[in-house]
């Protein structure tokens, strides 16, 4: 069972916290991302498995140079949406460990801080 870290994001500016955090999933290889704007594309599920259409919608917040093409190919969770009451989830690919979920914590907070929202974070087994 796969273990989540589920994001809360509040205030505004919510779509900038989020590409914040989309863009911090490009360098974590160790996750898989879900969020309330790749659950809202319509056929998402379908779009997401061609590493083509992961990249031009991730060029958003990094350069098409900066992203690694075998990246995409796991970036997005195939789990599904199940985001509940939650903005963003984080999907660990093996149980991780106190450190990564601290390591963790700090780059959100490096991403966040500047925008000027709060967030919550739970981890848990789903």
């Amino acid at each position: 069972m796969p273990k989540r870290s589920y994001i809360k994001i509040y205030g505004p500016p919510l779509l900038k916290a989020v590409e914040a955090l989309e863009n911090l999933s490009l360098d974590m290889p160790e996750v898989c991302i879900m969020d309330t704007i790749i659950y809202g594309i319509p056929d998402y599920n379908q779009r997401f498995e061609e590493p083509d259409y992961v990249m031009n919608y991730f060029a958003n917040v990094r350069s098409f140079e900066e992203i690694d093409i075998k990246r995409c190919d796991k970036l997005v969770s195939k789990s599904g949406e199940m985001l509940g009451e939650y903005d963003f989830y984080f999907e660990w690919f093996t149980e991780p460990s106190m450190d990564q979920v601290k390591m963790l914590i700090g780059k959100i907070d490096e991403a966040l801080i500047p925008l000027g929202c709060s967030y919550t974070m739970t981890t848990m087994k789903q």
